[in-house]
C-alpha cells in the first residue's frame, strides 16, 4: 500500500503523517509498515540540531498511525465512513536505541483484542534487525459525522 492509499485511512498529513508504506496486513490480525525517517523533517530543527534523533514520541505516533491502519482495513472502513481512531493509552513502553536519519523503521503491529470500539495492539519497531521500540497500545474509535 502506498502513501495515496494510506490517507484514505488516516487523517494526518505532511509533516505529521507517519507512514509512508504498507508492505504486509492481515486483517483482524497484524500489520507491517515503514517509516523513511529523512534529515528534512522538520523536529530535526531543533531535536537536536547537532545531533538529529528522531524523538521516542514520534516512534509511538507511528505505531499508533499503523494500528489505525489495521482497524480501518479490518473492518473495510476508511475516513469516508465517518470514523477515527484515537490513540487512548500506551503500557509498557520501552525504547532500546535512538533512530537518526537516513534510519527506516519497520513498525509490526499485532492485535490482542479488537473490540467494538476500540483495540489493544502488541507494537514494535525496527532499523533493520534491531528492536529500538516497543509498546502496548490502545486505539479508540470514534464517530465523527
Amino acid at each position: 500500500m502506498e502513501v495515496t492509499e494510506i490517507v484514505k485511512y488516516l487523517p494526518h498529513r505532511f509533516p505529521f503523517l507517519l507512514v509512508d508504506r504498507v508492505i504486509e496486513f492481515e486483517a483482524n490480525k497484524r500489520i507491517v509498515a515503514i517509516k523513511n525517517v529523512s534529515v528534512n523533517e522538520p523536529m530535526f530543527t531543533g531535536h537536536f540540531p547537532d545531533t538529529p534523533v528522531f524523538p521516542g514520541v514520534y516512534i509511538v505516533e507511528a505505531l499508533a498511525q499503523a494500528s489505525g491502519i489495521l482497524a480501518f482495513k479490518s473492518r473495510n472502513r476508511t475516513l469516508d465512513d465517518g470514523y477515527i481512531y484515537y490513540l487512548a493509552g500506551t503500557d509498557k513502553t520501552k525504547f532500546k536505541r535512538s533512530v537518526i536519519p537516513g534510519d527506516q523503521l519497520r513498525l509490526e503491529v499485532d492485535i490482542i483484542n479488537l473490540r467494538n470500539h476500540w483495540m489493544k495492539v502488541s507494537g514494535k519497531a525496527f532499523v533493520g534487525e534491531t528492536l529500538v521500540c516497543s509498546s502496548r497500545l490502545t486505539c479508540a474509535e470514534q464517530k465523527v459525522s
